[in-house]
């Protein structure tokens, strides 16, 4: 027998992103959708959501460019609070198990910080902290000296 997703709360989701982003970081279209939270302590950004059934892969675990979108999305927003706009060069994601149901948290932190270029390290783990994946990435500046 062939799942189907949950179309009411897809729905429900996709209506209340159309209703409440905007052109903003941790505000846009993709981050309302997926019900995305930011924190920001100390020198990291904390993105954490709960799994829905419209997140995930045919196989019934947390799709790989949804795990790819918050792990750069992590960074990308702390490069922006720290040091101003960037843009991603190179990302490298390692999927270490299924993510199936509850809330996860991707958490980005730098490995250095530089005036042009910026390295960066993000983890996803899972409810009892069990890591989901992770990615290094390199990061350039768009602020204009």
């Amino acid at each position: 027998m062939k799942k189907t997703i949950d179309e009411a709360a897809a729905r429900a989701a996709f209506e209340h992103a159309l209703a409440s982003y905007e052109q903003d970081f941790g505000k846009f279209f993709l981050t309302r959708l997926f019900g995305m939270e930011f924190e920001y302590p100390g020198d990291s950004c904390r993105i954490s959501f709960e799994l829905k059934d419209f997140m995930f892969n045919p196989q019934g675990a947390l799709h790989g460019g949804v795990i790819a979108f918050v792990l750069d999305i992590s960074m990308g927003h702390l490069l922006r609070r720290k040091s101003g706009p960037g843009t991603t060069v190179e990302i490298k994601i390692q999927y270490l198990k299924a993510a199936r149901s509850g809330r996860v948290t991707a958490t980005g932190r730098f490995l250095r910080q530089g005036r042009t270029l910026s390295y960066l390290r993000a983890e996803l783990v899972d409810e009892k902290g069990e890591m989901i994946a992770f990615a290094t990435s390199t990061w350039m500046s768009l602020r204009k000296d």
